[in-house]
């Protein structure tokens, strides 16, 4: 069955990657939650997409240059709906301690956003925070970066790693030649491209972001391990009319 990963959350119905986007996830029943991590001035992980905070608060700059307490000042719901305006940007730890307050039991997805600038020592801080206590799910690592993905398998050998690539093809045959990534999370832009490639594929194939009825059916009916999407209950609800 096709597994069905909520991108930053429910991110097409909340902020994405704050914490009513993760319990909208949770309350929906998704298989598998995504998140993404950067790493503040003060070294601490945080929350969020992108590399600055522009797009997603009211604020400016780069995550790398503010202060956890900087970056805790914002508003970061405001810019998808006013009733959001005292949402705020997570840190990894508040996350993980609202999952375990919801009891989630699925997959924890966490990117690693080192693709376009490498936080020194992220793969560590973010390990040493996983390996700290057992946790009652289950969690995955996957980034663009697969020199993060190397470092983290030192850390973690026993815990699944999978790359994430857009329409580049040179990372599709890097996962069939690296033994510990266990999968290809690609744009569903390259799963339509590549349909020979997809039906060989040997490793696991799950797309970002089918978020339109037709894309997840297509996923659905090719038997991918799973899709990773903006709308999981709208997911849930086309994978229920699929099984029928």
């Amino acid at each position: 069955m096709t597994v069905i990963i909520a991108h930053r959350g429910s991110a097409g119905t909340h902020p994405e990657n704050t914490l009513p986007a993760f319990m909208e996830a949770v309350r929906t029943g998704a298989d598998g939650i995504e998140l993404d991590v950067h790493l503040t001035a003060d070294q601490q992980l945080v929350v969020i997409h992108d590399e600055s905070v522009d797009r997603t608060t009211d604020g400016k700059g780069f995550i790398r240059e503010l202060t956890l307490e900087e970056i805790k000042a914002l508003d970061a719901g405001s810019w998808f709906d006013e009733k959001y305006q005292a949402t705020k940007i997570s840190t990894l730890q508040e996350v993980l301690n609202l999952l375990l307050q919801m009891r989630f039991r699925g997959v924890l997805c966490i990117e690693i956003k080192t693709n376009k600038y490498h936080y020194p020592g992220i793969e560590e801080k973010i390990s040493n925070v996983m390996t700290s206590k057992e946790w009652p799910f289950t969690y995955w690592y996957t980034s663009f970066n697969i020199d993060s993905l190397r470092i983290m398998h030192e850390y973690e050998p026993d815990v699944q790693y999978d790359l994430i690539q857009k329409n580049d093809l040179e990372k599709y045959q890097l996962v069939l030649d690296t033994d510990f990534i266990e999968g290809l999370h690609p744009s569903y832009d390259w799963v339509r491209q590549h349909p020979e490639i997809v039906k060989n594929f040997a490793k696991a194939i799950r797309p970002w972001t089918p978020n339109l009825y037709e894309t997840m059916m297509t996923c659905y009916e090719n038997n991918l391990a799973g899709i990773i999407t903006d709308f999981p209950e709208k997911a849930i609800r086309t994978r229920s009319r699929f099984k029928q």
